[in-house]
């Protein structure tokens, strides 16, 4: 994550505090982008104890911020992890499937902001059957 980026521009007229700003995450560019794209920017809930949605993938990147809660996050190649209130997530989208999304909370629930770039047109989700869950199956990382 690099912190060289300018996000303030000083003001010399101004009469109250700049604002404040924090680098969350960057992902290295340029992204992974599907032609004709279409940015869209998703509110999710998640009740607790969700499991998410299950194993998809997205036609182009997302790129999410947990504003409250902690989701269990996983990417096809990538151990699970997880995802708490003010971190941020990414995925290149395309062919590799998104394995897990759920709330990691028993008795909370869980609240992301996700931007998707994906083709215009084409569902934000695509599932993954069963049969090729199967096939890839030595592409997931080893779970705990």
């Amino acid at each position: 994550m690099s912190t060289a980026h300018t996000h303030h521009l000083e003001n010399p007229d101004a009469t109250t505090p700049p604002p404040k700003i924090e680098l969350v995450s960057s992902v290295p560019s340029p992204p992974p982008m599907p032609d004709n794209a279409e940015a869209m920017t998703i509110l999710v809930t998640l009740p607790p104890g969700s499991e998410g949605n299950p194993p998809h993938r997205h036609t182009g990147p997302a790129y999410g911020y947990m504003i409250r809660g902690e989701m269990i996050f996983e990417l096809e190649g990538e151990p699970q992890r997880i995802v708490k209130a003010g971190e941020s997530f990414w995925e290149p989208g395309g062919d590799l499937i998104h394995y897990q999304d759920g709330n990691n909370l028993p008795d909370a629930e869980t609240q992301f902001a996700v931007t998707m770039f994906g083709v215009a047109g084409q569902p934000m989700l695509i599932p993954v059957s069963a049969e090729e869950l199967e096939e890839r199956r030595d592409r997931r990382a080893p779970r705990p």
